[in-house]
């Protein structure tokens, strides 16, 4: 039979990607690490002057201070002078000096300062002989001020207004690192935003491509591990995708192949009764065959259809109470005949008290009925199909298994990794030995695990595969036993 050609068809209710939004400078990444740098900068700047200014303010008071205590030592020294000649001459010229270094010199003479503005604590502690080191308020100013006694109750003050607002002067000089921090954080958040998001650029075109259907786009791994684990992610997707869609294509070339061959016959017997070529005893033989695949085709569509409405939320369920025993016992009555007319020996094994389980009866009777259909379609005759049945645990609450074994061709190690894949069978397969649609285990498959159950495929010790599937117990039966 020729090979058709394949049609790519829409998706049923699906909609077309939404257009990305329109690039606005303000939110791109770029912007957001400049201006994020930008801001760690000028905290840090803030930061640092908070510290670093009152440590300079009280640094530089603490050597104007220390100046003045060592002006005011020099001072007292030359006023202690003996020779009142010498001491006047050398203390006028002294005056003179601090005076020209905004140093206020207050004299005192037996008790009484030479003029006001000094405060009168100061004067009584200098004028008792002791010394006066510290800030003091000076003819209304606040200055530093050091004093030094001398004998006989006289005494000399130096006071030198403190500068006004040094925050006020340092907070001005600060514009200047200010601004080249912003500058290095622009410089700083600019390189780093474009290092950062070039994988980001080259990551959402690779992700548009594969919107547009390239799947050979990949994004190249590189450092750091963020960046490489989305390359990784990305590059996981594409091959996820492209092997995806490539089992897809097979199963449709597959199903349509399946479809066609009842349709193919349909077609053919219906255009012999159209032209008379089939006599009338060949009539009611020819009507069975038509009606034969018209079943066969039913069966198709019908597992079609459950497969696409697996998944779905209104999958009809009806779990209950379910002897397996006794599921067995009926299926033997069904399947020893169909069986024993090819020439295959049925056997059912279960224990004589039951087996109960929780599960839909009849979603699992079509569990069983579509597992024993492709036993049989692969046993050759005289080789035997088992149908057993046990409990999964000592506990009636623990729930139970069935299994179905045949004797047939069996599957390798590496089928049986694919065996629930729709369509993966039927496509190593066909044209080797009788398989069916490809769709029968997938379906088996996604009913028992809606039914809250777990299937799995081996080798069966009759030879051919055995296919074994647990389903849960009653949960009544676990609260009554607790």
């Amino acid at each position: 039979m020729p090979e058709q050609p394949t049609v790519a068809l829409p998706v049923l209710g699906s909609r077309p990607a939404p257009a990305p939004p329109r690039r606005r400078p303000a939110h791109t990444l770029t912007a957001r690490a400049v201006l994020a740098t930008c801001a760690v900068a000028l905290v840090s700047v803030l930061v640092t002057a908070l510290v670093a200014v009152p440590l300079a303010v009280r640094g530089a008071e603490r050597r104007d201070q220390e100046a003045l205590a060592a002006q005011a030592r020099l001072a007292a020294s030359v006023l202690r002078v003996s020779a009142a000649r010498q001491r006047d001459t050398a203390g006028e010229r002294l005056l003179r000096q601090l005076r020209q270094q905004d140093i206020d010199v207050y004299l005192i003479r037996a008790g009484q300062v030479d003029r006001p503005g000094l405060p009168p604590q100061v004067v009584t502690r200098v004028a008792a002989g002791r010394d006066v080191s510290g800030r003091r308020l000076v003819a209304g100013e606040r200055a530093l001020v050091e004093g030094r006694a001398l004998s006989g109750g006289d005494g000399v003050v130096l006071a030198r207004p403190t500068p006004s607002g040094p925050w006020r002067q340092v907070l001005r000089s600060l514009w200047l690192p200010l601004l080249a921090g912003l500058a290095a954080g622009a410089g700083a958040g600019l390189l780093l935003a474009r290092r950062l998001a070039r994988p980001i650029r080259v990551a959402a075109t690779a992700a548009a491509r594969l919107r547009a259907g390239d799947r050979a786009v990949r994004v190249p791994v590189e450092p750091p591990d963020e960046v490489a684990d989305l390359a990784y992610a990305l590059n996981g997707l594409a091959a996820a995708l492209a092997t995806s869609e490539g089992r897809q294509r097979e199963f449709l070339l597959s199903v349509s192949h399946e479809l066609r061959t009842p349709l193919t016959a349909i077609r053919g017997y219906a255009e012999a009764l159209a032209d008379g070529v089939i006599d009338a005893d060949g009539v009611p033989a020819t009507g069975r065959t038509m009606l034969a695949e018209a079943e066969h085709l039913d069966r198709l569509v019908s597992d079609l259809l459950a497969l696409a409405r697996l998944e779905a939320a209104d999958f009809p369920l009806e779990p209950g109470p379910v002897d397996l025993t006794r599921l067995a016992a009926d299926a033997e009555r069904t399947w020893s005949d169909r069986c024993a007319a090819v020439g295959v020996p049925f056997r059912v094994e279960a224990p004589a008290g039951p087996v109960p389980a929780y599960t839909d009866p009849g979603r699992i009777r079509q569990v069983v009925d579509g597992l024993l259909e492709n036993a049989l379609r692969v046993v050759p005759p005289g080789a035997p199909i088992v149908l057993a049945v046990r409990p999964a645990g000592a506990d009636p609450a623990a729930g139970g298994v069935v299994e179905v074994r045949d004797g047939g061709p069996g599957f390798t190690d590496d089928d049986l990794a694919v065996a629930f894949e729709r369509g993966a069978l039927h496509q190593r397969y066909r044209g080797v030995r009788k398989v069916g649609s490809g769709l029968g285990l997938a379906l088996a498959a996604g009913l028992v695990r809606r039914l809250g159950g777990g299937i799995t495929a081996g080798h069966a010790p009759e030879g051919g595969a055995a296919f074994t599937v647990r389903l849960p117990g009653d949960p009544y039966l676990t609260r009554t036993s607790a």
